[in-house]
């Protein structure tokens, strides 16, 4: 038996292909960017709204726990394929739900989609990603996730105008989910074979005792923390940088959506490879340092040109802090909790995304401008940079 994690190819087809597929699953998330916005024009009452943004996230969150150790090799392409018919008709409801009680039911069914098809999907990616090369791999699945963020807001303002309303892209991006289904189809075989030649401990679900140990491992502990700390910041600029820019009337969204993770993009395919010939931890808290610093300026920015070269500040800061975060921990993790925990960042990723907008809407609701958030984004940040500092130190120790 073999283990896939140890060869030293990366670039094969089986890796691509769920990369693709991985673009999907977040093309039918980032359309969501002015979802608070759209249900305003709907005619939902403004005290359910922020509740029904963070409900699709918050559900993936609450699932996610019973979910991942649940799916492993062995079960990943029969969810997989579920999960993506499941996505197609929770995307294409948009056009006929209207009240409240439907909206939390949809945006339910949408989250376990969501949550199902992610961790299908890394269950099996990780088995393509060699150890020697975890920097240059989760730069390419880095990437695959920001892919949507950059493309989908600037193309749904393109599309908005010749549309009906919002609901029709975001029924029309379950396109990409059933393109996937077809993708899927042809991988499927060619799955099978490669797994079925794995290591029959890589391939079965992990023990209980086994995750209980995970959590008493620092490294991973820390690590998991850091991330929670920053996707709550990064899903404060995604949820709330439209009404910055509107509070401060300077740039728009699309371009700023457009400028970071174009910027984001470049900076994990151009350094994926020199990731791996560093130093991670120090990298990633560099990473974190500018990111602080892009944070607290962003408020500030008093011109359309500073605006938009901020947008690149974070869009480098991400493209260096993501990759990295996932990589440290898929190289402290033992092999058969590699695909446990890389899941679990998606876990503090939902935490994040659903969080944010209550603690935003509630903070807005004091009277606190939208620039607050971003400061209190910085201080999340700093936190993690603390957190980071303390794992090197440990390292040090051992």
């Amino acid at each position: 038996m073999r283990d896939l994690t140890e060869s030293p190819k990366l670039f094969s087809f089986e890796f691509l292909a769920l990369c693709l597929i991985l673009v999907a699953a977040f093309a039918n998330v980032s359309v969501f960017y002015g979802f608070y916005h759209y249900l305003g024009i709907i005619g939902i009452p403004v005290a359910w709204r922020g509740f029904l943004v963070g409900l699709e996230p918050m559900a993936a969150f609450a699932l996610r726990l019973f979910v991942i150790p649940w799916i492993h090799t062995r079960n990943a392409i029969a969810v997989l394929t579920a999960s993506l018919i499941l996505m197609i008709i929770a995307s294409c409801s948009y056009l006929w739900v209207f009240t409240v009680p439907l909206m939390i039911v949809l945006r339910i069914v949408h989250g376990a989609a969501f949550v199902l098809l992610t961790s299908a999907v890394i269950a099996l990616i990780v088995q393509f990603i060699p150890k020697e090369k975890s920097g240059q791999g989760f730069s390419i699945v880095s990437i695959s996730t920001m892919i949507p963020y950059a493309v989908i807001p600037t193309l749904t303002e393109t599309l908005l105008p010749r549309v009906q309303s919002e609901a029709v892209i975001y029924a029309g991006v379950s396109v990409f989910s059933v393109m996937s289904i077809f993708l899927l189809a042809a991988l499927k075989k060619r799955l099978a074979n490669v797994l079925g030649s794995m290591d029959a401990a890589l391939a079965r679900r992990p023990r209980m005792d086994e995750i209980r140990e995970n959590f008493r491992q620092r490294a991973v502990v820390l690590l998991l923390g850091t991330a929670f700390l920053v996707y709550l910041a990064h899903a404060a600029v995604f949820y709330f940088t439209k009404d910055l820019s509107l509070q401060t009337a300077i740039g728009d969204m699309g371009p700023f959506f457009t400028i970071s993770m174009v910027t984001m993009i470049a900076v994990r395919a151009l350094g994926s490879a020199i990731f791996d010939r560093t130093n991670k931890l120090y990298v990633f808290q560099a990473g974190l340092v500018f990111l602080i610093l892009c944070l607290v300026l962003l408020p500030q920015a008093d011109t359309r040109l500073s605006f938009y070269l901020l947008a690149s500040l974070y869009g480098f800061c991400m493209g260096i802090v993501l990759p990295l975060l996932s990589a440290v921990l898929f190289s402290v993790s033992p092999p058969p909790l590699r695909g446990l925990n890389t899941n679990l960042t998606l876990f503090t990723m939902d935490a994040g995304y659903f969080i944010m907008p209550y603690l935003g809407g509630i903070i807005i609701a004091f009277g606190a401008g939208f620039d607050i958030l971003f400061y209190i984004s910085a201080g999340f940040i700093l936190l993690s940079l603390s957190l980071v500092v303390l794992l090197t130190r440990l390292q040090r120790k051992e």
